[in-house]
């Protein structure tokens, strides 16, 4: 079964109160989508949290064939090998992500446009205007 994620984080001071968020979808339709506060992170981490959160869920699901969309051109082009991964920090996240991604036997990572992700958005902003 192939799935598209929707993925996104966010973070209110950069490091800040965090959140991540993610949407799941089959066949146009929405199987299953979490927004949740993190503490304070930083904007990145949040982002990774949105991915593998979501990467979790999908196999968990039953996914074979995953489709990655994230507004964060970092976390793409990190995972596409593009970028080289700089922040200490960040490496153990980058990995636990490509080893979920290993899971599938088809993966489609790509950036899209913040106005196309604004389900994943929007549920991150949720988490964060919620009371700790």
């Amino acid at each position: 079964m192939r799935m598209v994620l929707f993925c996104d984080g966010a973070s209110r001071g950069n490091p800040g109160p965090g959140a991540y968020g993610f949407v799941l979808m089959a066949q146009e339709e929405i199987v299953f989508s979490q927004g949740a506060r993190m503490g304070v992170v930083t904007n990145n981490v949040a982002e990774y949290e949105g991915l593998l959160k979501g990467l979790e869920k999908s196999i968990e699901l039953g996914a074979d064939e995953i489709e990655v969309r994230s507004d964060s051109q970092l976390l793409v082009r990190q995972l596409l090998g593009e970028y080289k991964v700089k922040a200490p920090h960040i490496i153990p996240l980058v990995l636990k992500a490509k080893k979920l991604l290993a899971h599938f036997k088809k993966v489609d990572i790509q950036h899209i446009r913040r106005e196309q992700n604004t389900l994943a958005d929007a549920l991150c902003n949720q988490a964060l205007d919620e009371s700790p």
